[in-house]
Protein backbone atom coordinates (compact mmCIF):
# COMPACT_ATOMS: atom_id res chain seq x y z
CA UNK A 1 0.00 0.00 0.00
CA UNK A 2 1.40 3.31 -0.86
CA UNK A 3 0.16 6.73 -0.18
CA UNK A 4 1.08 10.25 -0.14
CA UNK A 5 0.28 13.42 1.77
CA UNK A 6 0.28 16.87 1.33
CA UNK A 7 2.25 19.00 4.03
CA UNK A 8 2.55 23.03 4.08
CA UNK A 9 6.41 22.65 3.31
CA UNK A 10 7.07 18.70 1.95
CA UNK A 11 5.10 15.82 0.87
CA UNK A 12 5.69 12.44 2.36
CA UNK A 13 5.98 8.95 0.91
CA UNK A 14 4.92 5.51 2.99
CA UNK A 15 5.17 2.46 1.68
CA UNK A 16 4.65 -0.82 2.73
CA UNK A 17 6.92 -4.02 2.27
CA UNK A 18 5.83 -7.06 4.08
CA UNK A 19 7.25 -5.92 7.75
CA UNK A 20 8.75 -3.09 7.11
CA UNK A 21 7.85 0.42 6.77
CA UNK A 22 9.58 2.86 5.01
CA UNK A 23 9.39 6.96 4.71
CA UNK A 24 10.49 9.24 2.02
CA UNK A 25 9.50 13.02 1.18
CA UNK A 26 10.23 15.28 -1.73
CA UNK A 27 11.33 18.98 -1.04
CA UNK A 28 8.56 20.52 -3.50
CA UNK A 29 5.12 21.06 -2.46
CA UNK A 30 2.73 19.97 -5.67
CA UNK A 31 -0.76 19.28 -5.61
CA UNK A 32 -1.03 15.89 -7.52
CA UNK A 33 -2.87 12.67 -7.06
CA UNK A 34 -3.67 11.01 -3.58
CA UNK A 35 -2.83 8.03 -4.81
CA UNK A 36 0.06 6.83 -6.83
CA UNK A 37 1.25 6.30 -8.99
CA UNK A 38 2.79 9.54 -9.10
CA UNK A 39 3.86 11.13 -13.04
CA UNK A 40 7.77 12.27 -12.43
CA UNK A 41 7.12 14.63 -14.50
CA UNK A 42 5.08 16.40 -11.88
CA UNK A 43 8.18 16.33 -9.38
CA UNK A 44 11.28 17.43 -9.71
CA UNK A 45 12.82 14.76 -7.76
CA UNK A 46 13.39 11.52 -9.26
CA UNK A 47 10.83 8.85 -6.78
CA UNK A 48 10.50 5.62 -8.16
CA UNK A 49 6.89 4.31 -8.15
CA UNK A 50 5.90 1.01 -8.32
CA UNK A 51 3.33 0.58 -11.29
CA UNK A 52 0.20 -0.40 -11.01
CA UNK A 53 -2.73 -1.51 -13.18
CA UNK A 54 -5.68 0.33 -12.24
CA UNK A 55 -6.28 4.20 -12.63
CA UNK A 56 -5.45 6.80 -10.16
CA UNK A 57 -6.82 10.34 -9.24
CA UNK A 58 -5.94 13.82 -9.78
CA UNK A 59 -7.03 16.86 -8.21
CA UNK A 60 -6.71 20.52 -9.62
CA UNK A 61 -6.99 23.32 -7.49
CA UNK A 62 -9.82 25.91 -8.15
CA UNK A 63 -9.35 28.49 -10.79
CA UNK A 64 -7.03 26.09 -12.76
CA UNK A 65 -7.36 23.91 -15.50
CA UNK A 66 -5.50 20.44 -16.41
CA UNK A 67 -4.09 19.54 -19.88
CA UNK A 68 -4.52 15.84 -19.96
CA UNK A 69 -2.33 13.79 -22.80
CA UNK A 70 -2.59 10.35 -24.19
CA UNK A 71 1.22 8.91 -24.75
CA UNK A 72 2.14 12.42 -25.41
CA UNK A 73 -0.75 13.73 -27.07
CA UNK A 74 -3.66 16.10 -26.09
CA UNK A 75 -6.45 14.53 -25.00
CA UNK A 76 -8.25 16.94 -23.48
CA UNK A 77 -9.13 19.27 -20.26
CA UNK A 78 -9.65 18.17 -16.75
CA UNK A 79 -11.58 21.20 -14.36
CA UNK A 80 -10.90 21.83 -10.90
CA UNK A 81 -11.44 19.08 -8.27
CA UNK A 82 -10.83 15.27 -8.01
CA UNK A 83 -10.68 13.71 -11.72
CA UNK A 84 -10.02 10.22 -12.68
CA UNK A 85 -7.07 9.33 -15.45
CA UNK A 86 -5.95 6.22 -16.63
CA UNK A 87 -2.36 6.01 -15.45
CA UNK A 88 0.62 5.26 -17.46
CA UNK A 89 -1.41 5.48 -20.80
CA UNK A 90 -2.63 8.73 -20.03
CA UNK A 91 -0.94 11.92 -18.02
CA UNK A 92 -1.75 15.48 -16.44
CA UNK A 93 1.43 17.67 -18.67
CA UNK A 94 0.65 20.82 -16.58
CA UNK A 95 -1.85 23.12 -15.76
CA UNK A 96 -2.99 26.82 -16.75
CA UNK A 97 -4.40 29.22 -14.16
CA UNK A 98 -7.68 30.97 -15.12
CA UNK A 99 -6.84 33.94 -12.93
CA UNK A 100 -6.30 37.65 -13.63
CA UNK A 101 -2.54 38.09 -14.23
CA UNK A 102 -0.49 41.31 -14.42
CA UNK A 103 2.99 41.74 -16.71
CA UNK A 104 4.79 45.20 -16.06
CA UNK A 105 6.45 45.88 -18.86
CA UNK A 106 9.14 48.99 -18.85
CA UNK A 107 9.97 50.56 -22.36
CA UNK A 108 12.32 53.40 -23.01
CA UNK A 109 11.61 55.48 -26.31
CA UNK A 110 11.75 58.96 -27.55
CA UNK A 111 9.67 61.70 -27.87
CA UNK A 112 8.75 64.24 -30.70
CA UNK A 113 10.80 66.95 -29.05
CA UNK A 114 13.44 63.98 -28.65
CA UNK A 115 13.38 63.76 -24.74
CA UNK A 116 13.97 60.34 -24.15
CA UNK A 117 11.31 58.69 -21.56
CA UNK A 118 10.76 55.11 -19.99
CA UNK A 119 7.28 54.18 -20.20
CA UNK A 120 6.03 51.96 -17.70
CA UNK A 121 2.79 49.49 -19.19
CA UNK A 122 1.05 47.12 -16.50
CA UNK A 123 -0.76 44.33 -18.92
CA UNK A 124 -3.98 42.68 -17.33
CA UNK A 125 -4.91 39.01 -19.17
CA UNK A 126 -6.46 35.92 -18.37
CA UNK A 127 -6.75 32.39 -20.57
CA UNK A 128 -9.72 31.76 -22.26
CA UNK A 129 -10.76 28.63 -21.06
CA UNK A 130 -12.57 27.79 -24.06
CA UNK A 131 -9.10 27.75 -25.69
CA UNK A 132 -6.44 26.88 -23.30
CA UNK A 133 -5.24 23.96 -25.83
CA UNK A 134 -4.12 27.11 -27.91
CA UNK A 135 -2.76 28.83 -24.59
CA UNK A 136 -1.05 25.90 -24.15
CA UNK A 137 0.66 24.60 -26.97
CA UNK A 138 0.66 27.13 -29.36
CA UNK A 139 2.72 29.90 -27.41
CA UNK A 140 6.07 28.50 -25.64
CA UNK A 141 6.90 32.34 -23.81
CA UNK A 142 3.30 34.72 -23.95
CA UNK A 143 4.86 36.94 -21.63
CA UNK A 144 7.49 37.32 -24.27
CA UNK A 145 5.19 38.18 -26.77
CA UNK A 146 3.39 40.34 -24.64
CA UNK A 147 6.34 42.39 -24.23
CA UNK A 148 7.33 42.54 -27.79
CA UNK A 149 3.66 44.44 -28.78
CA UNK A 150 3.92 46.67 -26.24
CA UNK A 151 7.39 47.70 -27.20
CA UNK A 152 6.48 47.95 -30.83
CA UNK A 153 2.90 50.35 -29.90
CA UNK A 154 4.76 52.56 -27.69
CA UNK A 155 8.07 52.84 -29.59
CA UNK A 156 5.81 53.60 -32.67
CA UNK A 157 3.28 56.06 -30.87
CA UNK A 158 5.35 58.28 -28.57
CA UNK A 159 7.58 59.20 -31.04
CA UNK A 160 4.73 61.40 -32.61
CA UNK A 161 3.91 63.41 -29.57
CA UNK A 162 5.63 66.25 -27.69
CA UNK A 163 6.64 65.60 -24.40
CA UNK A 164 4.11 67.49 -22.43
CA UNK A 165 1.36 65.81 -25.20
CA UNK A 166 2.79 62.04 -23.70
CA UNK A 167 1.86 63.25 -20.38
CA UNK A 168 -1.79 64.65 -21.41
CA UNK A 169 -2.11 61.22 -23.71
CA UNK A 170 -1.63 58.12 -21.37
CA UNK A 171 -4.74 57.10 -21.99
CA UNK A 172 -4.70 56.92 -26.05
CA UNK A 173 -1.42 55.08 -25.45
CA UNK A 174 -2.60 52.37 -23.13
CA UNK A 175 -6.02 52.26 -25.68
CA UNK A 176 -3.79 51.69 -28.41
CA UNK A 177 -1.62 48.63 -26.57
CA UNK A 178 -5.21 47.26 -25.78
CA UNK A 179 -6.63 47.22 -29.40
CA UNK A 180 -3.28 45.86 -30.94
CA UNK A 181 -3.02 42.98 -27.82
CA UNK A 182 -6.48 41.68 -28.20
CA UNK A 183 -6.85 41.00 -31.94
CA UNK A 184 -3.43 39.43 -31.68
CA UNK A 185 -3.50 37.64 -28.51
CA UNK A 186 -7.17 36.35 -28.83
CA UNK A 187 -6.14 33.85 -31.66
CA UNK A 188 -3.43 32.22 -29.02
CA UNK A 189 -5.75 31.78 -26.26
CA UNK A 190 -5.28 34.80 -24.41
CA UNK A 191 -7.62 38.04 -23.02
CA UNK A 192 -6.51 41.27 -22.49
CA UNK A 193 -8.58 42.69 -19.96
CA UNK A 194 -7.27 45.87 -19.71
CA UNK A 195 -3.57 47.92 -19.95
CA UNK A 196 -2.78 50.94 -17.70
CA UNK A 197 0.50 53.39 -18.52
CA UNK A 198 1.33 53.71 -14.83
CA UNK A 199 4.37 55.75 -15.41
CA UNK A 200 6.23 57.98 -17.33
CA UNK A 201 9.81 59.13 -16.48
CA UNK A 202 11.81 61.30 -18.51
CA UNK A 203 15.45 61.64 -17.60
CA UNK A 204 16.60 63.84 -14.27
CA UNK A 205 17.77 66.88 -16.26
CA UNK A 206 14.16 67.26 -18.66
CA UNK A 207 12.33 66.98 -14.52
CA UNK A 208 14.79 69.57 -13.04
CA UNK A 209 14.13 72.06 -16.97
CA UNK A 210 10.38 71.38 -16.87
CA UNK A 211 10.05 72.15 -12.87
CA UNK A 212 12.43 75.44 -13.78
CA UNK A 213 9.52 76.41 -16.85
CA UNK A 214 6.69 75.65 -14.02
CA UNK A 215 8.13 77.60 -11.64
CA UNK A 216 9.34 80.86 -13.89
CA UNK A 217 5.74 80.67 -15.07
CA UNK A 218 4.35 80.67 -11.63
CA UNK A 219 6.61 83.60 -10.87
CA UNK A 220 5.35 85.63 -14.02
CA UNK A 221 2.19 85.14 -12.72
CA UNK A 222 2.89 86.15 -9.14
CA UNK A 223 4.87 89.55 -10.69
CA UNK A 224 1.66 90.39 -12.56
CA UNK A 225 -0.90 89.66 -9.71
CA UNK A 226 2.06 92.30 -7.33
CA UNK A 227 1.81 94.48 -9.62
CA UNK A 228 -2.10 94.51 -10.50
CA UNK A 229 -1.88 95.40 -6.64
CA UNK A 230 0.39 97.72 -6.76
CA UNK A 231 -1.85 100.06 -9.38
CA UNK A 232 -4.84 99.45 -7.21
CA UNK A 233 -2.94 100.46 -4.43
CA UNK A 234 -1.67 103.51 -5.92
CA UNK A 235 -4.97 104.35 -7.36
CA UNK A 236 -6.73 103.76 -4.53
CA UNK A 237 -4.79 105.80 -2.25
CA UNK A 238 -4.70 108.68 -4.93
CA UNK A 239 -8.48 108.39 -4.66
CA UNK A 240 -8.19 108.79 -0.75
CA UNK A 241 -5.95 111.85 -0.65
CA UNK A 242 -8.30 113.48 -2.91
CA UNK A 243 -11.35 112.80 -1.25
CA UNK A 244 -9.21 113.91 1.72
CA UNK A 245 -8.19 117.17 0.40
CA UNK A 246 -11.54 117.93 -0.77
CA UNK A 247 -13.57 117.15 2.45
CA UNK A 248 -10.47 119.47 4.12
CA UNK A 249 -11.21 122.22 1.76
CA UNK A 250 -14.76 122.11 2.48
CA UNK A 251 -13.87 122.40 6.12
CA UNK A 252 -11.31 125.28 5.78
CA UNK A 253 -13.95 127.02 3.30
CA UNK A 254 -16.50 126.66 6.36
CA UNK A 255 -14.18 127.32 9.28
CA UNK A 256 -13.16 131.20 7.39
CA UNK A 257 -17.04 131.12 7.37
CA UNK A 258 -17.86 130.86 10.37
CA UNK A 259 -14.79 133.52 11.21
CA UNK A 260 -16.96 136.23 9.29
CA UNK A 261 -19.56 135.34 10.48
CA UNK A 262 -18.33 136.13 14.23
CA UNK A 263 -16.16 139.01 12.98
CA UNK A 264 -19.58 140.22 11.72
CA UNK A 265 -21.45 139.75 14.98
CA UNK A 266 -18.37 141.10 17.07
CA UNK A 267 -18.17 144.28 14.63
CA UNK A 268 -22.51 144.37 15.30
CA UNK A 269 -22.43 144.35 19.12
CA UNK A 270 -19.57 147.04 19.17
CA UNK A 271 -20.77 149.38 17.06
CA UNK A 272 -23.80 149.05 19.05
CA UNK A 273 -22.22 149.43 22.56
CA UNK A 274 -19.94 151.91 22.04
CA UNK A 275 -21.21 155.49 20.19
CA UNK A 276 -19.34 156.93 17.45
CA UNK A 277 -17.13 153.70 16.67
CA UNK A 278 -17.69 153.03 12.79
CA UNK A 279 -17.16 149.21 11.60
CA UNK A 280 -13.24 150.10 10.60
CA UNK A 281 -12.23 151.04 13.99
CA UNK A 282 -13.66 147.52 15.31
CA UNK A 283 -11.52 145.70 12.39
CA UNK A 284 -8.78 147.66 12.99
CA UNK A 285 -8.58 146.26 17.01
CA UNK A 286 -9.96 142.68 16.04
CA UNK A 287 -6.52 142.51 13.48
CA UNK A 288 -4.43 143.76 16.15
CA UNK A 289 -5.45 141.47 18.37
CA UNK A 290 -5.22 138.83 16.14
CA UNK A 291 -1.51 140.14 14.94
CA UNK A 292 -0.72 139.89 18.39
CA UNK A 293 -1.67 136.34 19.13
CA UNK A 294 0.51 134.94 16.16
CA UNK A 295 3.53 136.66 17.59
CA UNK A 296 3.19 134.90 21.06
CA UNK A 297 2.22 131.18 19.48
CA UNK A 298 4.98 131.64 16.92
CA UNK A 299 7.46 133.22 18.96
CA UNK A 300 6.79 129.97 21.62
CA UNK A 301 8.80 127.90 20.03
CA UNK A 302 10.69 129.90 17.11
CA UNK A 303 13.47 132.72 16.63
CA UNK A 304 12.47 135.50 13.86
CA UNK A 305 15.39 136.99 12.37
CA UNK A 306 15.34 139.62 9.16
CA UNK A 307 15.78 137.93 5.94
CA UNK A 308 18.93 139.73 5.22
CA UNK A 309 22.63 138.96 4.87
CA UNK A 310 23.70 142.00 7.21
CA UNK A 311 21.83 140.80 9.86
CA UNK A 312 23.58 137.50 9.69
CA UNK A 313 26.92 139.22 9.66
CA UNK A 314 26.10 141.43 12.21
CA UNK A 315 24.90 138.62 14.59
CA UNK A 316 28.16 136.69 14.33
CA UNK A 317 29.77 139.58 14.97
CA UNK A 318 28.27 140.35 18.28
CA UNK A 319 28.79 136.89 18.87
CA UNK A 320 32.21 137.24 18.37
CA UNK A 321 32.92 140.24 21.01
CA UNK A 322 30.90 138.98 22.97
CA UNK A 323 32.96 135.67 23.57
CA UNK A 324 36.40 138.01 23.25
CA UNK A 325 35.20 139.98 26.16
CA UNK A 326 33.95 137.19 28.21
CA UNK A 327 37.50 135.64 28.05
CA UNK A 328 39.43 139.16 28.78
CA UNK A 329 37.52 139.35 31.55
CA UNK A 330 38.48 135.51 32.68
CA UNK A 331 42.07 136.42 32.11
CA UNK A 332 42.05 139.58 33.90
CA UNK A 333 40.55 138.03 36.96
CA UNK A 334 42.54 135.05 37.04
CA UNK A 335 45.85 138.20 37.21
CA UNK A 336 44.11 139.88 40.06
CA UNK A 337 44.18 136.04 42.20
Amino acid sequence: IEKSFKCSKHIAFWSYSGETLTKSEASSPVSVSLFSPLNDSLFKNEISNPKMCCGCLICIRTQEVGVVEDLGQFRGLVEPGLNFICYPCSDVAGTLSLRIQQLDVVCETKTKDNVFVKVEVAVQYRVITEKAYDAYYRLSDPTGQIQSYVFDVVRSTLPKMKLDEAFASKAEIAQATKDQLQSVMKEYGYEIMNTLVTDLDPDEINKNAMNEITASKRLKEAASHKAEANKVQQVKAAEADAESRYLSGVGVARQRKAIVQGLQSSVQAFSDEVEGATPKDVMDILLLTQYFDTLSVVGTNNLILEHDPSTGANLQKQLSVSFLNNEAASAKTGLLR
